[in-house]
């Protein structure tokens, strides 16, 4: 059978008018030839003659631009087998894997992503143009990290089935370092001043860390910007970055900055008026304008009037209100003068409260949080406080809050909620260790979140050898609809001191407790517990005599009735990492008559966190804590305070200071009814684990006081040191490296501390 060819036609003549080159004729049928991956009906879908149409040379050659646009073909040809139209075509490779060698810099998947947007990926047809286009983007990628030495070979390998493997071979090199920055054009302010606004710096000691000494065009846009409010807040309002250079030396390991500016006059501020409809009196708007008439000019304080004026009206309901400020330049004498122009527009109430996200958690425990009610006017405060306690709940990686305008009205808005769950069950059957127990054999099943009803159940198991517990929690935090909690323990729990720092006893505890919360404002709660708990004591031999004479004078077996009282104001702004707010915590337990020990221990602590930039928290904290006995009864020993370790004063060893007796020439720690501690803390956290890995250094002060024993702050006990807290995938971690600054010679120190499995 002959076959004879009608049409060869190459991509640069596919918009030549073809030659007639044979007698048209009604197509019987059409094959393809030549296809290895691509179906059949794939060709026949792009074609535009089906079977029955008249073939002629237009219609053949409108089929072959129909398949070449594909991009699946590099040859299209068109020939007549008598009446059958056939379509021969010769496919483009299809791309089956890419594969990276010698990237450290980025993760895979981030590159993947990034080279897909170029077209270049697993599955897409393989075009050599975009293969360039795909190294000039990785080259860009390795350039914003300051990778100008980067060396990227391409690398194109045929498979079988008319495919190829693309390989991207990276010599990385090393990351080109700012060795200069100049600023030229200042006069006002000394450049070392100027240079310590911007984050950009020459290497120092913590640039391993931070990165910044590192270009990035991004960055220094930022800085540039820094630097104009810098000169802006300082009254210079005609400020002005007139041209940045940046060079890079030969062997590009050297970046050279220079920034030009102009800095102009100094202006001061004439006199700030107010305009406009201001539904909320003048008076009032006027306490929040921060920058008067005599003061040196600064946008900062500017922009903050503004933003609090829009504010104060938000709470009123005007969530789309309108505030600006027009200055009025007077070059010659220097001085501006402000109009702050405020329009609310109209007063906007939230039509609906759209949740969406909470596959398991039920609507009602997440609306039960919230403070901005449907039908209500809208309150920008409500708004925040109703995210903020969805954060600390526990339950959401994220939660994110829109309030979009409803078409068509001009005085409704809905509020979007979208959270993202995550668990919050937590199942752990292995072993910890801590440096204290050494080896916890553990095992706990909790439930935050039990059934999505925001209910807290969880089964503890903690054979720990100093310390075991055996318990059974349940808590619900909306007992009622007004939101008092209601909660129950029970418990056993053992002592065992003989591998401790602490004199000798063993104690066995069996009781339980119901407890009530009570909300006494959005950041604060009262608690309120009573229980029973019966504990078993043993002294031996070498326990000390403080402890025999408790067991003679009392007996070795105890009945308690504890009921306590909590006061908790949270305002942190995270519960796992905070960066800011303020904690308190006032607590007291008080064993009543009725029991066999009648005794109180109260305490206090506050904690602050002080965000010092982005990446720098301050935490400060303190406690105070005071036990006795009351009606003639003293203070159970093992009810006394201890200090030491990874959660009190690290450097030294857990529970190791305060009051000491010995026994047969060693010491032995006994405890106290008075205790205090401060601690200070500078935070950071981890690129890419902010809210799983945080890292300290600790300045850390504490002791404990026997019972007759003065306060003497003089006996405090000083540690300093690095610190660390991580949420990993097998239960918290917390460990520190301290170092103790006034070590006694009877103190017990402990360099490196850490706990593994076991709350802190």
């Amino acid at each position: 059978m002959m076959k004879k060819s009608l049409l060869s036609v190459l991509v640069a003549g596919l918009f030549a008018v073809p030659a007639l080159a044979f007698e048209p004729f009604v197509v019987k049928d059409i094959r393809v030839e030549g296809i290895q991956r691509t179906e059949a009906g794939t060709v026949f879908s792009y074609l535009p003659v089906k079977v029955g149409d008249t073939l002629d040379d237009e219609k053949a050659a409108q089929s072959i631009k129909a398949l070449f646009a594909t991009g699946f073909f590099k040859d299209v040809r068109v020939e007549v087998d008598r009446d059958v139209m056939v379509i021969v075509v010769q496919e483009r490779p299809a791309i089956a894997k890419v594969d990276f060698v010698g990237m450290k810099e980025f993760e895979k998947d981030v590159i993947v992503k990034a080279l897909k947007e170029t077209g270049i990926a697993e599955g897409r047809i393989f075009d050599r143009a975009l293969l360039e286009k795909a190294e000039q983007e990785l080259k860009r990628q390795y350039l914003t990290r300051g990778k100008y030495g980067v060396n990227i070979t391409t690398t194109v390998t045929p498979l079988e089935r008319n495919r190829v493997g693309v390989n991207f071979n990276v010599e990385e090199g090393a990351a080109a370092k700012i060795k200069q920055i100049n600023i030229v054009g200042a006069k006002a302010y000394k450049e070392k001043e100027l240079l310590s606004q911007l984050e950009l710096t020459t290497p120092g000691w913590l640039t391993w860390y931070t990165k910044n000494d590192q270009y990035s065009r991004q960055k220094l846009s930022a800085d540039l910007e820094k630097l104009k409010s810098f000169y802006m807040n300082q009254g210079y309002l005609e400020f002005a970055v007139e041209s940045t250079q940046v060079s890079i030396s030969s062997d590009k390991q050297d970046v050279y900055i220079t920034v030009n500016v102009t800095e102009g006059e100094r202006y001061q501020v004439s006199s700030v008026k107010l305009a406009g409809d201001f539904t909320i009196s003048e008076p009032e708007l006027r306490k929040l304008v921060q920058v008067k008439a005599g003061d040196v000019f600064s946008r900062e304080r500017l922009n903050d009037s503004t933003k609090a004026i829009s504010e104060r009206l938000g709470k009123e309901g005007y969530a789309f209100a309108n505030v600006n400020a027009a200055p009025e330049i007077d070059k010659e004498k220097r001085k501006v003068a402000f109009t702050i122009f405020v329009d609310p527009g109209k007063r906007v109430y939230v039509r609906r409260i759209n949740v969406t996200g909470n596959t398991k958690t039920r609507d009602e425990v997440i609306r039960r949080e919230l403070r901005q009610m449907e039908g209500g006017w809208y309150d920008a405060d409500r708004v925040a406080a109703s995210k903020l306690r969805l954060d600390k709940v526990g339950y959401f990686t994220e939660v994110a809050v829109e309030t979009p305008a409803v078409p068509g009205t001009a005085d409704q808005l809905d509020v979007n909620l979208k959270v993202t769950e995550k668990p919050t069950g937590n199942l752990m059957l292995g072993v910890g260790t801590s440096s204290t127990d050494k080896v916890i054999l553990s095992g706990s099943i909790a439930q935050n979140n039990f059934m999505g009803s925001g209910n807290n159940v969880a089964i503890q198991v903690n054979s720990a050898k100093s310390y075991r517990t055996y318990s059974f929690s349940y808590t619900n935090p909306y007992f009622t609809t007004d939101g008092i909690s209601q909660g129950f323990d029970v418990y056993h729990r053992t002592v065992n001191t003989s591998s401790t720092t602490l004199a000798y006893y063993t104690s066995a505890s069996t009781g339980g407790g119901i407890r009530f919360g009570f909300p006494i404002g959005e950041k604060e709660s009262l608690s309120f517990g009573a229980g029973l708990d019966s504990t078993d004591i043993t002294t031996y031999d070498d326990s000390p005599q403080y402890y025999k004479d408790f067991v003679n004078q009392y007996g070795n077996k105890n009945l308690t009735i504890p009921i306590s009282a909590n006061w908790v104001s949270d305002g942190k702004d995270s519960y796992f990492f905070p960066t800011r707010g303020t904690f308190q915590k006032a607590g007291i337990e008080v064993a009543i008559p009725g029991g066999d020990l009648t005794y109180y221990r109260a305490s206090y602590q506050l904690q602050q966190y002080f965000p010092l930039n982005s990446k720098f928290t301050l935490m400060l904290n303190g406690e105070v804590g005071y036990a006795d006995g009351y009606s003639g009864d003293g203070l159970p020993f093992y009810k006394n305070f201890y200090a030491g370790g990874v959660t009190s004063v690290r450097g030294y060893k857990a529970s190791s200071l305060g009051p000491i007796t010995n026994s047969d020439g060693t010491d032995y720690r006994i405890g106290g009814n008075r205790r205090v501690i401060a601690n200070a803390e500078l935070l950071w956290g981890i690129p890419g684990m902010e809210k799983s890995f945080r890292m300290g250094w600790f300045f850390d002060a504490g002791q404990v006081y026997g019972q007759g024993e003065k306060m003497d702050l003089g006996e405090l006990r000083y540690s300093t040191g690095l610190s660390a807290a991580w949420i990993s995938p097998v239960g918290p971690l917390k460990f520190s490296y301290g170092m103790p600054l006034n070590k006694q010679d009877t103190d017990k120190t402990e360099s490196f501390q850490f706990q593994l499995g076991t709350t802190f």
